[in-house]
């Protein structure tokens, strides 16, 4: 059952989908078994017996290769675990985002969206998403933004909470054997307050709430958040924050055109923030 599947599945993969070459003529629909192989980063014979039946106790490792070589999506991955009788690691997940999730983002232009793994480092964004988190250089990871960017106190007008409630969701969604969990805390632990609240063990998921803002360019902004699983990539979660009509809906249109203001002032110049300038009138 294994090799059946293995092999059905090597022959849906286009070969330009995987990078390889696809102009010489090919004797077999799909990938070759060596080109699986180097993909997975194991040897051509130890497939081609994992096909044949010959080999029954691939490591969870080598499954999570195969996976993303014939680049299964999250049920299919799971049910070669299955196959193989080896437990799926559920922290799996690759930090590639899909490019219909991309899409997706992208299409909802008056709200901003982003995508974050489970050691929420931002995987992807919006147009908004970019606009709303331009004073930190970068909008790389949520927990290093908060604590380690200087504009992070003044962004958020909330700090502390923030602070709390980001080291717990970290606990709650990081694998405390990951290695890359390891070295941010090494790093982050530079912020004598990520010390101690890591040091505190709280754990807190975040699906919905409300956060403050104090943007450079708007002003204050209230959102609501909500969170979602993305379910072909388990640790990959979806984040939506949505503004109340009102004042934070007109900052979010303000914010919407404020990187193209910006964009537009003359080199060596600073431009005035909007919400400053007549154009944020309506909010008051």
């Amino acid at each position: 059952m294994l090799g059946e599947f293995l092999k059905a599945h090597r022959a849906r993969v286009n070969p330009e989908d995987a990078g390889l070459p696809s102009h010489t003529q090919r004797k077999v629909k799909g990938l070759r078994r060596e080109e699986v192989a180097v993909l997975a980063g194991v040897s051509a014979d130890y497939y081609a017996r994992l096909e044949q039946g010959r080999e029954t106790n691939p490591s969870a490792q080598v499954l999570d290769a195969l996976s993303r070589a014939l680049r299964l999506d999250a049920d299919a991955r799971a049910h070669l675990h299955r196959l193989a009788g080896v437990a799926a690691d559920e922290g799996y997940a690759p930090d590639v985002v899909s490019p219909e999730l991309r899409r997706l983002i992208s299409s909802l232009t008056d709200m901003p969206a982003f995508v974050m793994n489970s050691v929420l480092d931002i995987l992807a964004t919006n147009a908004l998403a970019d606009a709303l988190y331009e004073p930190f250089t970068p909008a790389d990871n949520a927990v290093r933004m908060a604590f380690l960017d200087p504009a992070a106190q003044s962004f958020y007008p909330r700090w502390h909470w923030i602070a709390q409630t980001t080291v717990a969701h970290l606990r709650q969604t990081a694998d405390p054997n990951s290695p890359r969990l390891r070295r941010m805390v090494e790093e982050l632990n530079r912020s004598p307050v990520f010390k101690q609240l890591w040091e505190q063990h709280e754990v807190r998921g975040k699906t919905q709430d409300a956060k403050e803002f104090l943007h450079p360019a708007v002003g204050p902004i209230a959102l609501n958040y909500h969170s979602f699983d993305v379910r072909e990539a388990p640790g990959q979660f979806l984040v939506i924050y949505q503004a109340e009509p009102g004042p934070n809906a007109d900052a979010m249109k303000l914010l919407a055109t404020s990187q193209a203001t910006r964009a537009s002032a003359s080199p060596g110049t600073t431009p005035v923030p909007l919400w400053l300038t007549g154009t944020a009138k309506s909010r008051s």
